[in-house]
């Protein structure tokens, strides 16, 4: 059995040739666009993939679109951002267990690499993180706005093998613009979240997805959690051993966290209707 692909883009016209070429394997890539003014549709097309336009109002909503609104070859789907490769281990991977999965599994989760002047940070970059990227049509939707959820009622299944990931692959200043969103949609969704929602014990939930949900919940409720993150990260994950790079990620993961404390307080008070 072969998998479809579907690849979220908005002007990625430096990631997606090397994204794409990682896909050869499977004859159905669907690109969901969201209105790039670069290059980035052109190239799709030229690689003789499908493209399909949604104007996006958030990443939960164009997720859901593209997996419930749009035909498929196949039943299986893999979602790949444009700054990621599948490599040939993972793609192997996916075709065998899709070939043998009972029909309970509605999804598999795996994890990704992320790599930062030419290394894979293991230790600043958080790993291990489990994303459900391979759904059967149809049985998972996506819930939060931002860093998505997904949900299912069947059962989920893990993959060994990684994707890779290249998220500095445009550059600092794209990075900067990208979490510039991200940390106001944050910070909007930690306003709306209603008081004592959290589930304590799942903490030590035998789910890596529910304990790193319950993790983010803790490190959220903690103050000074911007230098917390830091500490955490960069003397206690192991990023000093990462050089540079494991520094700089360090620090940006500190500097996007302390973009959503403060926006988070000014949007506290023009709630209240006073002045920032």
């Amino acid at each position: 059995m072969s998998i479809s692909v579907l690849i979220l883009t908005l002007d990625e016209e430096a990631n997606l040739p090397r994204c794409l070429d990682s896909l050869g394997w499977t004859d159905d890539v669907v690109v969901l666009d969201s209105g790039s003014s670069d290059r980035t549709r052109e190239l799709a097309q030229q690689a003789g993939v499908r493209v399909e336009y949604r104007a996006f109002d958030n990443y939960a909503a164009q997720r859901n679109y593209g997996l419930k609104d749009i035909e498929y070859k196949y039943p299986w789907i893999l979602m790949v951002d444009a700054d990621e490769v599948v490599p040939v281990e993972l793609a192997d991977e996916i075709r065998a267990v899709v070939d043998s999965c009972p029909d309970e599994v509605s999804m598999f989760r795996m994890r990704r690499k992320d790599f930062l002047m030419g290394k894979w940070l293991k230790h600043s970059s958080g790993y291990p993180t489990w994303f459900g990227r391979l759904i059967r049509k149809g049985q998972v939707r996506v819930e939060r706005s931002i860093n998505e959820e997904y949900c299912t009622d069947g059962k989920v299944g893990s993959l060994e093998h990684h994707l890779y990931h290249y998220p500095f692959n445009k550059g600092l200043h794209a990075w900067f613009e990208k979490h510039n969103r991200y940390s106001t949609m944050e910070a909007e969704l930690k306003l709306q979240a209603p008081p004592g929602e959290h589930r304590w014990h799942d903490l030590f939930s035998r789910d890596p997805v529910q304990r790193r949900k319950m993790q983010k919940a803790l490190v959220y409720s903690l103050p000074g959690r911007p230098l917390l993150v830091f500490i955490v990260f960069y003397f206690l994950r192991g990023g000093l051993l990462e050089g540079r790079a494991g520094f700089m990620l360090s620090m940006l993961k500190t500097i996007y966290e302390y973009m959503i404390v403060c926006k988070t307080k000014e949007l506290k008070r023009r709630k209240t209707g006073l002045p920032f």
